[in-house]
């Protein structure tokens, strides 16, 4: 990564409402905290943004139920609901639904969908990146919100 890169994705993570972000490429290794305590205290920023780390410290906690509520659809969702195939996220970025804010939404539960046809965009570093569908079929789950930071092999879509 160059420096200008390293920059722009200073500015759009100090502009988002996220709290941690970290990036591995090979050799390069980029983490952003807004949670100074959090910094101070920790020495390995890497297994913060782990997801089954965070899991255990909600569980427990009776306030924060909001979160654990959210992992539970999450689950059950593909284990009744979910039908087809599982389109995942190829990179971490921003998902969106639509080409623009006034636009139709690329896909919506439902639609017939051919091999090829944009499902999602993602945008990483500035970049819109297409998400193809990988076969025909129908839509039967959109399993991202519209801006929604996603990672990488998150779930995006499901085609059966």
């Amino acid at each position: 990564m160059n420096l200008n890169e390293i920059k722009d994705l200073m500015a759009q993570f100090d502009q988002s409402s996220l709290k941690e972000f970290s990036y591995k490429n090979g050799t390069d290794e980029l983490v952003f905290s807004k949670n100074e305590a959090k910094l101070v205290a920790e020495t390995s920023p890497a297994p913060q943004p782990v997801v089954p780390a965070a899991v255990p410290t909600v569980a427990p906690q009776a306030p924060t139920t909001t979160q654990v509520v959210e992992a539970v659809p999450e689950s059950s969702a593909s284990e009744s609901v979910a039908e087809g195939d599982l389109v995942e996220s190829p990179l971490v970025g921003v998902a969106y639904l639509a080409a623009g804010p006034d636009k139709p939404n690329f896909v919506s539960v439902g639609d017939t969908v051919k091999k090829g046809q944009t499902l999602v965009i993602i945008e990483a570093m500035k970049v819109m990146n297409e998400i193809p569908a990988p076969k025909d079929g129908v839509v039967t789950e959109i399993l991202v919100e519209n801006e929604e930071m996603v990672e990488f092999g998150k779930g995006l879509v499901r085609i059966k």
